[in-house]
C-alpha cells in the first residue's frame, strides 16, 4: 500500500471494457462488430499505456456471467479471441509488452487453451507494460478460489489459519504475482465494477467514462488520468489538515 496520500500517475489501470453490444446497435451492425471496433480500441488504449509510463494493465476481456449470453455471440467472441491471439500477440511481445491471462481458463475449448499457453510461453521477462487479461474471470471466484486454495493447505496441515493475513490471502489471488490497480475505469456510462476485481480494487480510484468502450482511447485515458491526479487517496486516513482541526 502507498504511504503518500497525493498520487499522480498511476502505475496500474484497470478498464472494465463496456458498450460493445451498443456501439454496434447504433449503427444498426450485429453485435460482434462492436465487438471487432473493441479490439481496436484495446490496441489504441494498450500502446498509449505503454507510451506514457503505466506499468500494468488489467481488461476484463470476458467475464465468468458473460456464457449466459447468446451463444452465439459466445461463440463468435472465442473466434474473435483466437484471431487477436494469432495476429497481436507477437507484435505485443516485440514491442515490450508481456500478456497474461487470469480467470479459469479451463472453461475454454483445448484449441483456444492451446493457443493460450503458446502465447505464455513467449511471454517477455523483461517488459514495460505488463497486459493481464481478464477471460472467464469473476471477482467472487477469485476471492473463492484464494479461500479454496488456503483451506487445502490447512487441511493437508502445510497452514495454521492463525497465519492467514492478507498478504498471504493475496497472493493466492489470479493476479498474484502483480499489484493492485491504482486506477479502476469502466466505460460505456455504467456506475458498477461488475464483479471485476472485488478484492483488488478495495482501495482503487472508480472513473466512470460514457463513451462507449470502441470509441474509447488515448484522449480519453488521459482525461482519466487527469481525474485520479486531481484525487487525494487516503486509505483509509484522513487528511493532514483534518486532523489538525481534530486537535
Amino acid at each position: 500500500m502507498a504511504s503518500d496520500t497525493q498520487t499522480e500517475f498511476p502505475a496500474h489501470i484497470a478498464i472494465v471494457m463496456d458498450g460493445n453490444g451498443r456501439w454496434a446497435q447504433q449503427r444498426s451492425r450485429p453485435r460482434t462488430m462492436g465487438h471487432q471496433a473493441g479490439q481496436k480500441a484495446l490496441r489504441r488504449v494498450v500502446e498509449h499505456c505503454g507510451r506514457i509510463g503505466v506499468r500494468e494493465l488489467t481488461v476484463f476481456a470476458f467475464s465468468s456471467e458473460n456464457w449466459n449470453r447468446p451463444e452465439k455471440e459466445v461463440s463468435r467472441l472465442m473466434d474473435l479471441f483466437m484471431r487477436a491471439l494469432d495476429r497481436e500477440a507477437n507484435e505485443l511481445h516485440q514491442n515490450g509488452v508481456a500478456i497474461r491471462f487470469i480467470g479459469d481458463l479451463s472453461k475454454f475449448s483445448p484449441e483456444l487453451q492451446e493457443k493460450i499457453q503458446a502465447v505464455l510461453a513467449r511471454t517477455p521477462q523483461d517488459c514495460r507494460l505488463r497486459l493481464n487479461v481478464a477471460a472467464n474471470y469473476g471477482g467472487r471466484w477469485d476471492i473463492t478460489n484464494a479461500a479454496r486454495a488456503l483451506g487445502a493447505e490447512i487441511k493437508a496441515g502445510a497452514l495454521d489459519p492463525t497465519d492467514i493475513d492478507e498478504a498471504l490471502f493475496e497472493s493466492q489471488l489470479a493476479t498474484s504475482p502483480g499489484s493492485c490497480p491504482d486506477l479502476l475505469i469502466r466505460t460505456g456510462g455504467e456506475t458498477r465494477i461488475s464483479n471485476f476485481l472485488l478484492w483488488q480494487a478495495a482501495y482503487s480510484e472508480l472513473y466512470f467514462s460514457p463513451v462507449l468502450w470502441p470509441d474509447f482511447g488515448p484522449a480519453e485515458i488521459d482525461a482519466a488520468i487527469s481525474a485520479y491526479a486531481a484525487r487525494e487517496r487516503r486509505f483509509g486516513a484522513i487528511h493532514e489538515s483534518a486532523q489538525q482541526k481534530a486537535g
